[in-house]
């Protein structure tokens, strides 16, 4: 399915013409007028076949899907502003509900966040089209079901209902809708959006980002940088090993040394229990290099990622992974001076923090049912999002579990609750509620 095309506004079903989603989340909310009237979604399932019609994966345009959205705020007589790709081909999507009798504060409340690209489905075996969001049973699968376009559907729902708010005056803090482009390939669209909402002197108080958590609050993440290594040799033929430098075995005894800085990673006594990986890690993921046996190799390269615990920095590691190098290098270039090690950092996403979100987290956890708070070991958003000064959880509907597989779901009852969510939320933003215990 093209990246432009738009599945049909009625989700398959293989058993019944209705799903069980919870009265509140099944029914569009009173009072919101244009949206009910409109060519646009009121519910999230509907919201959520729409938004898994448009193929965004990373490797193609999400301009179909922003420029739908956009509409759809412009409908309900909102601003969204558009940061774009250099090569324009992609786009992020941030819009305010502005709040205060007069609706002119723009700064402050909570962003709802989510990215809009997807992982592909290349050689993954599914039982339904991936693009064509179908009902079975009490889920509802389709890639982008649960990471993350389940959760976009529920933010774009409850959007009327801001907008009615606002309009009444009673929006006492603003509500921002922010999506982004290329999440998936390195959190690369995220970081324009930041630039220009900090340029327009919009600065929210808190952000959520609705990656799959099974509705439960996630306060902290992992950082990760991808590192690529390239170990230049000398060539040789192998009967004169003496006369080449080894690209290879100089590659492996680094990748050694890698294994055994992850290991002392594992013994620091700083580690935090929290995460289901309770220390920072470091794996080797690539290697490559040789052409044929009887050549000395002159070249090899490997990737290997760390996962930082958000207290650790990335010198905790490069520092003495730098010394080895040296190291290295110096038996190397007594060789042949024209041999080295290059150590390029690919991809950088940091760690989510939780220093200054107790607030929030007290807030959220108010809000749904599961009460615990927890710290994952893979990234988001969430940690670009701390980086500008914007305290930040995790929370959102579906299972991490069921990310980036063949069948992708998202189960109706997790859309139930995070509408039942979002609404409480709104509540508390507004001068004419509290929110709610579940």
């Amino acid at each position: 399915m093209s990246a432009n095309t738009v599945a049909n506004s009625n989700v398959t079903r293989t058993e019944s013409a209705t799903a069980s989603h919870g009265d509140q989340s099944m029914t569009a909310y009173d009072g919101v007028g244009a949206a009910a009237k409109s060519k646009y979604p009121v519910t999230s399932i509907d919201w959520l076949n729409r938004l898994i019609g448009y193929d965004t994966v990373s490797r193609y345009s999400n301009l179909a899907l922003i420029q739908d959205v956009e509409a759809y705020c412009q409908q309900l007589g909102l601003t969204p502003y558009l940061t774009f790709s250099e090569d324009a081909s992609k786009a992020n999507l941030f819009v305010t509900v502005p709040a205060g009798k007069e609706q002119a504060q723009q700064s402050g409340g909570i962003v709802l966040s989510g990215h809009t690209d997807v992982v592909p489905v290349d050689g993954q075996e599914w039982s339904s089209h991936p693009f064509t969001a179908e009902i079975r049973g009490d889920k509802l699968y389709g890639r982008g079901a649960c990471d993350m376009k389940g959760f976009i559907a529920c933010a774009l729902t409850v959007l009327p209902l801001a907008v009615a708010k606002s309009t009444a005056g009673e929006l006492a803090r603003p509500l921002h809708i922010a999506l982004s482009f290329d999440e998936e390939v390195g959190c690369l669209g995220a970081p324009l959006l930041l630039a220009d909402v900090a340029a327009r002197g919009i600065n929210p108080d808190y952000c959520i980002v609705g990656e799959p958590t099974l509705m439960q609050v996630v306060s902290a993440h992992k950082g990760i940088s991808v590192y690529r290594c390239r170990v230049h040799g000398k060539s040789a033929h192998s009967s004169l090993t003496p006369q080449g430098v080894n690209a290879i075995s100089y590659a492996s005894r680094l990748i050694n040394y890698v294994d055994d800085l992850a290991q002392q990673l594992s013994e620091r006594d700083d580690c935090d229990a929290l995460f289901d990986i309770p220390f920072s890690t470091l794996s080797v993921g690539t290697i490559h290099g040789g052409t044929a046996t009887n050549i000395v190799p002159n070249l090899c390269e490997f990737t290997f990622d760390y996962r930082n615990l958000p207290h650790m920095t990335h010198a905790d590691i490069l520092a003495p992974i730098e010394t080895k190098i040296a190291q290295l290098e110096a038996r190397m270039q007594a060789v042949d001076p024209n041999t080295g090690i290059e150590l390029l950092r690919e991809e950088n996403v940091p760690a989510m923090t939780d220093s200054d979100s107790a607030a929030l987290q007290a807030l959220v956890t108010g809000l749904v049912a599961e009460k615990e708070v927890t710290k994952v070991a893979y990234a988001t958003e969430g940690g670009q999002f701390t980086q500008a000064g914007i305290p930040t959880i995790i929370c959102g509907p579906g299972s991490i579990e069921q990310a980036h597989k063949a069948d992708e779901f998202v189960a109706l009852e997790q859309l139930s609750q995070c509408d039942a969510f979002l609404h409480k939320l709104l509540l508390s933003l507004s001068s004419a509620g509290e929110p709610v215990e579940i």
